[in-house]
């Protein structure tokens, strides 16, 4: 039997998120289960650049960043620029990959599969493109993707866009590229659905892609049974 063992966590600062992780990976090293670890959150207003990442890419000064309280972080996760803030549903799954399934390109396409799948349930069409990472519409681009692999434990994710402040993605070239529109739920609905309904789709996708026999929910990162803090 194995588990997904999901925490919803309100708005927390990047930094925090990104400690928080680092804890469960240790864990997950340590103890080697064949359960994951899902974080579903929000971030305050962040600008994070991935190992691949171009500072050219961030287009706003110092001091706009300051103005609109964005704060810039720079992280471990594979690819280039991107935002985050409060409206976005942030996936971390913290999985350790096993054999079939230790494939970089084979794990990220699962990843953009659960949010294919959890888009279509609210109606809207979701897509790849070739050559990039993330989930597209046909009017921009919805859910970007970065992660990293230590011992082939996975962690960092997804951001999907669900009521986000689109105009704070002029800060930066999202994602290094620079002739696509971002887009978000609301935007392509009219009104976004309630975000718990979201989150309990993604939950959903992700066990049935990744194939756990079921989710247990934790109200907080104390109680998962890695021994995390």
């Amino acid at each position: 039997m194995s588990t997904c063992h999901v925490v919803r966590i309100p708005r927390i600062p990047y930094a925090e998120a990104f400690d928080l992780q680092l804890r469960i990976v240790a864990a997950m090293k340590a103890t080697k289960p064949a359960d994951a670890v899902l974080l579903l959150l929000e971030h305050d207003p962040v600008i994070t650049i991935g190992r691949s990442g171009a500072r050219s890419n961030v287009l706003a000064t110092p001091e706009m960043l300051a103005e609109r309280g964005v704060e810039l972080f720079e992280t471990t996760r594979g690819g280039d620029v991107t935002y985050h803030g409060p409206g976005q549903i942030v996936g971390y799954p913290i999985l350790r990959l096993e054999r079939p399934r230790q494939d970089v390109h084979r794990y990220m396409r699962s990843l953009e599969e659960v949010l294919i799948r959890s888009l279509a349930t609210f109606g809207i069409e979701g897509h790849r493109e070739k050559g990039l990472t993330g989930v597209w519409t046909a009017r921009g681009k919805i859910a970007a993707m970065g992660v990293a692999f230590t011992q082939w434990v996975a962690y960092h994710g997804f951001a999907l866009n669900v009521t986000t402040r689109l105009r704070d993605f002029e800060l930066i070239v999202p994602c290094g590229i620079t002739d696509r529109a971002v887009t978000s739920m609301e935007l392509l609905l009219g009104e976004a659905p309630p975000r718990a309904a979201v989150e309990d789709i993604l939950i959903d996708e992700f066990v049935r892609e990744f194939g756990y026999d079921g989710a247990e929910e934790h109200g907080a990162p104390g109680t998962l049974p890695f021994g995390v803090l």
